[in-house]
């Protein structure tokens, strides 16, 4: 699929991944909207890239639909969904004093990571759905795991939980939007530099990038945004998890 002239979205574009691939879009001549909770960066960073923004909770269905006819008000239907959208969060399913891991905790991942992504992925596609194709396809949709999908680590069993959930339902997905020529891709990146890593000392850092094979070093966003770009342009890309992580498998700790 072109990427100049057509309307991108990218959810959680105000920094990090999802900075890095609107950034990149916009450059390739896309019609970008962010779509972000961070009011504040996701209005700055779309303005130094030529790009909309639109403050969203990706967890709330209504404030999805709203967002995403805004955007199609904007720029016209979108072809491009890229799920960058998502957080954090450690806790062991057993912790101190024998507390079991809290179920609002597990649940509020979840519902970002997985729930969140499923939204706007499902909103997004019928919309497309009904659209007029280009060439052979209408669109894709470019989800993100995480390397935590098949490594997780100890204290990660929410953030894993929801990546793999993400893994799990990109053939499936993919599968059922194969009548309308709607691909469906994910991204599971190993340690890449985002906003989180940016608070950590230098050489702790620096430790984390040694852990990669080769390179021996923290991914970059932009890598993670030319995985993207190149998963547009590739037809042949669906139902497929492509894990970008420098030949990592994360240790238990």
């Amino acid at each position: 699929m072109q990427i100049d002239s057509v309307p991108a979205i990218v959810t959680g574009g105000a920094s990090g991944l999802g900075g890095a691939t609107a950034a990149l879009l916009a450059r390739a001549g896309a019609r970008v909207t962010i779509l972000d909770r961070n009011a504040a960066a996701g209005a700055s960073h779309a303005a130094s890239i030529g790009a909309e923004f639109i403050e969203l909770d990706v967890t709330n269905e209504t404030e999805v639909a709203a967002a995403l006819d805004e955007a199609e008000a904007r720029h016209g239907t979108a072809r491009i969904l890229v799920n960058a959208a998502g957080i954090v969060h450690g806790e062991k399913t057993v912790g101190r004093d024998f507390a079991p891991h809290a179920q609002a905790s597990f649940s509020r991942v979840i519902t970002v990571n997985l729930i969140g992504s499923f939204t706007v992925a499902t909103q997004f596609a019928a919309r497309l759905a009904q659209t007029e194709p280009l060439g052979e396809e209408r669109g894709v949709i470019i989800n993100t795991a995480s390397v935590a999908a098949q490594d997780g680590q100890i204290g990660q069993i929410a953030y894993a939980a929801s990546k793999a959930g993400i893994v799990g339902l990109t053939l499936p997905m993919a599968r059922d939007l194969a009548q309308y020529g709607i691909r469906v891709c994910t991204i599971a990146p190993g340690i890449f530099w985002t906003p989180m890593l940016a608070g950590m000392k230098p050489e702790i850092q620096e430790s984390l990038g040694k852990q990669v094979p080769f390179p021996s070093r923290l991914g970059r966003p932009d890598e993670y945004a030319d995985l993207v770009r190149a998963i547009i342009g590739n037809p042949m890309l669906n139902g497929e998890t492509i894990r970008l992580d420098g030949a990592i498998r994360l240790a238990p700790r």
